[in-house]
């Protein structure tokens, strides 16, 4: 039998599709996405699960010409397989392939660029307005899911949008999970579902009727109102929602193509804010996905038939690994520390930490704002608090490090997983910024350790430092060297010299320092004889040893994994310049001024010459001039 997939090459496709073909497309679109998640990994769950509310919403709306934002874009693979990118589906996340994210360059039916949380509604809104400025007609769809709702902004979007009362459609999809279980007051709020469509309908018509009867059949619709109100407050989580000035329609069934259709052919005749509460299942239609959603979230290439994970380069510890057991037994010798998570307890490695010492854990949902300044709450009464958190998240919450934590001088440390390239998952999640916004901050301590050893020592440093700290670490395993069972606190702002040369020197830090020795042990072999310095801190530097080494050589290079602007490098130049050194020059070797391409993390520091073979070109023709 022809695939009907095989025939979709847009969403206009769709309109002529009936009920089984429909179903017939939905199982097609799972079998395809879980063969190239399968082979290239991927966000699974979260795709599986908006199949059908997909299919309905292109059903109905005539992308592009309306909107469909996605939040976060984790669930946007059906999205992309009926929008024509069928054939390039197979490259998805690859170096060179199509984006695992909603990418405007891409197709014009990824309405907006999205990677990281809670920010659909907001653009949506943003939509709306411009389209009122136009005077056009066009609809604006948000989906956000309940995991994303844990997150400030979205609510600022709401408030906004209620305010505006724009013609705008925010689909609420709820499937109870988001990365990992969701916490906080709100997600119980949103299990309080016992209203209907019928309900909301049946509501309108008998506003309308009541509306329309003298004085006392608008008593009796007041009255009605705040019964109703009363009513839906303590059993569903529609009051919430319409005191943001919505319209609240459900929840509904996600899974139920007809329904939704018909939901949506209704609401695409308002013309003012509706939200729509969709109930989804995370990985529906593949079992292991089913019942093991948080793993299959975002998961590594796995075997279809049993679902196991197939497992990436073995032996080495990761350096997520290292710093959960590393902060777990310094728990154990301070009672001052306590440990943070922004709703990833698995994916920063604090689960076995949760374990030992739930009272002293938390998380804040995604909200990594609240975070910071929560943690500076704690610091600030005696506590000292670990917030371990993605570089490209912790940018969410620059103003909270500058003035919550660093203006007080408050003890909070910062680890700072998935620094450098993170792979497929591309320029959002890249962590190349960290060096460049927190080396400014005063009172920040900034340190990269060259391997999962020195990870544990920094970590202990940080928290033996009355005041702010970070220490940021890169995605994947390490390099399986002896880990200390017994850490002690850095020299702060001391280097570490790896080797002696005569010709000049490499500074080097976090995940370059082993490809620079390297480097130098080759071009040693070439008569270029350089000093490798593992730089250790970025800020405060090591002042005494870079300028002892300006003394000796005429060149210094530095090597860093992270924008070249602002970072590693620049600090050294700058201390040169401040202490008036002249005639020395100086390579920087980083990511250059632009956003870095997906793809595995070798390839990406092999195309930017931060791999040994790529430093040892740019040595060689730096210090054999």
């Amino acid at each position: 039998m022809t695939g009907i997939l095989d025939r979709i090459a847009s969403p206009a496709d769709l309109k002529g599709l009936g009920p089984k073909e429909l179903a017939q497309l939905a199982g097609e679109l799972r079998k395809e996405i879980i063969a190239v998640c399968a082979k290239n990994g991927g966000h699974l769950a979260p795709s599986l699960g908006v199949v059908e509310l997909t299919l309905a919403l292109h059903r109905v709306f005539e992308s592009p010409t309306d909107r469909i934002i996605w939040d976060v874009g984790h669930q946007a693979y059906a999205h992309k397989l009926i929008t024509g990118r069928r054939e390039r589906f197979g490259s998805l996340r690859t170096l060179g392939g199509i984006s695992g994210f909603p990418k405007r360059n891409e197709s014009p039916h990824d309405a907006f660029d999205t990677g990281h949380t809670s920010t659909s509604i907001s653009a949506a809104l943003g939509f709306a307005a411009a389209r009122d400025l136009r005077g056009e007609r066009n609809k604006v769809i948000a989906v956000i899911g309940d995991g994303s709702m844990t997150g400030g902004i979205a609510y600022e979007g709401l408030n906004h949008a209620g305010h505006l009362n724009k013609d705008l459609v925010v689909v609420l999809n709820d499937n109870e999970m988001s990365i990992a279980e969701n916490v906080g007051a709100l997600s119980n709020f949103l299990n309080r579902t016992v209203t209907s469509e019928f309900v909301h309908t049946m509501k309108k018509e008998l506003e309308g009727f009541l509306g329309s009867l003298d004085r006392l059949g608008r008593g009796v619709l007041k009255v009605a109102k705040r019964a109703e109100e009363s009513l839906k407050g303590l059993f569903t989580p529609g009051m919430l929602f319409e005191a943001f000035g919505f319209e609240y329609i459900g929840p509904i069934d996600g899974h139920d193509i007809g329904r939704l259709t018909e939901t949506f052919e209704k609401v695409k005749r308002f013309d003012d804010a509706v939200l729509i509460h969709v109930l989804t299942k995370k990985g529906k239609g593949y079992p292991p996905a089913e019942q093991r959603p948080a793993l299959f979230h975002g998961v590594g290439p796995f075997e279809i038939e049993t679902g196991k994970v197939l497992k990436g380069k073995g032996g080495a510890a990761s350096y997520t690994g290292v710093f959960g057991e590393a902060i777990k037994k310094l728990a154990a010798e301070d009672e001052r520390i306590v440990a943070l998570t922004a709703a990833m307890p698995d994916g920063t490695g604090l689960t076995p930490f949760a374990t030992e010492f739930p009272e002293r854990f938390f998380d804040v949902g995604i909200a990594e704002q609240h975070g910071v300044t929560f943690a500076a709450g704690l610091a600030a009464d005696g506590y000292h608090p670990v917030f371990a958190v993605y570089s490209s998240f912790l940018q969410r919450a620059y103003d909270q490090v500058f003035h919550d934590v660093c203006l007080q001088h408050l003890p909070v440390t910062f680890a700072i997983d998935r620094a450098g390239v993170v792979g497929s998952d591309g320029p959002t999640h890249h962590g190349l910024f960290d060096l460049s916004y927190l080396r400014h901050l005063p009172n920040m301590v900034l340190m990269a350790p060259k391997d999962e050893n020195e990870l544990q020592h920094m970590l202990k440093t940080a928290l033996e430092h009355d005041g702010p700290a970070a220490v940021r670490y890169p995605r994947g395993n390490g390099y399986g060297v002896s880990l200390d069972q017994t850490y002690h606190a850095l020299p702060l702002g001391r280097g570490e010299v790896l080797r002696e040369g005569s010709r000049g020197a490499i500074l080097a830090l976090g995940t370059t320092v082993y490809p620079a020795r390297d480097a130098a042990e080759e071009l040693a072999g070439a008569g270029i004889d350089l000093t490798v310095v593992n730089g250790r801190f970025v800020k405060p530097l090591d002042r005494e040893l870079i300028l002892s080494l300006a003394q000796r050589f005429d060149r210094l290079m530095t090597v860093e994994e992270n924008a070249v602007q602002g970072g590693f490098g620049t600090a050294v130049l700058e201390l040169l310049e401040e202490e008036g050194v002249t005639g020395v020059s100086v390579l920087r070797l980083g990511y250059s001024d632009d956003f870095v391409e997906q793809g595995e993390q070798h390839e990406l520091r092999a195309i930017h010459g931060l791999d040994a073979p790529g430093i040892t070109a740019r040595a060689r023709e730096f210090f054999g001039k």
